[in-house]
């Protein structure tokens, strides 16, 4: 991270001297310099063999939400998805929805769009992934108190309503996150990374290794350390 002033420049310039021979980078990143908000590992990838790579490491878990009037919180679904490695995630309803929110973490992550909750519950059951919906209703059961399922596809609802009826009549299961305050409720982009770290915390590693980060000298030149 370069800071000029007042401004602060993320990533990497430039590669410094011979470029590496490794299909997996990319030589306008090589070139330019890469700026884009991913961690050091990635650094100079093209964007597919990003994606190759995360392929290979996804959890078992899937993130679905229901898009019926272009709830804003599904782009931070997106990026949490992303962040904790889900599997893919699941636009149920209107096709479009907000990609501000995602962060352009979307062009990592993959996502599947169904048009209804009984397609999207048909496509699970062919999955065999039991269906967990994550609201705060009556009977649902503490997430704090259960484990989640290892393979399984946690369901959000709209900001407001939650869970739509037939959706929570599709659920497998329903887990609440316990409140303490005066709000009735919390937005799904929240509930969404309470519920992934919850999965993370009973069923994943830890994250690999960070790659010796690209860093910049006082000059702004590129330097990435041997190793």
């Amino acid at each position: 991270m370069t800071v000029s002033g007042d401004e602060i420049e993320v990533g990497v310039g430039p590669w410094p001297g011979e470029w590496p021979a490794d299909p997996r980078f990319d030589p306008e990143l090589l070139a330019q310099g890469d700026r884009r908000n991913v961690v050091d590992r990635y650094r100079y990838w093209r964007r597919e063999a990003v994606v190759a790579d995360l392929d290979e490491r996804r959890h078992d878990f899937h993130v679905a939400i229901e898009n019926w009037q272009h709830d804003l919180n599904i782009g931070t679904v997106v990026r949490n998805a992303n962040a904790f490695l889900a599997a893919e995630v699941h636009i149920v309803g209107r096709r479009r929805w907000n990609r501000r929110g995602a962060m352009v973490t979307d062009r990592y992550q993959h996502v599947r769009h169904h048009e209804t909750i009984e397609e999207f519950v048909a496509w699970a059951h062919v999955q065999e992934l039991p269906v967990v919906g994550i609201d705060n209703l009556p009977g649902a059961h503490p997430m704090e108190a259960v484990t989640l399922p290892r393979r399984c596809v946690l369901l959000f609802g709209q900001e407001g309503p939650g869970l739509s009826d037939v959706a929570r009549a599709s659920c497998d299961e329903v887990f609440s996150i316990a409140q303490y305050g005066s709000t009735r409720s919390i937005n799904a982009g929240v509930a969404s990374g309470i519920a992934m770290h919850a999965w993370i915390r009973a069923h994943a590693g830890p994250p690999p290794p960070e790659a010796p980060p690209a860093s910049e000298d006082l000059d702004g030149k590129a330097v990435r350390p041997a190793g």
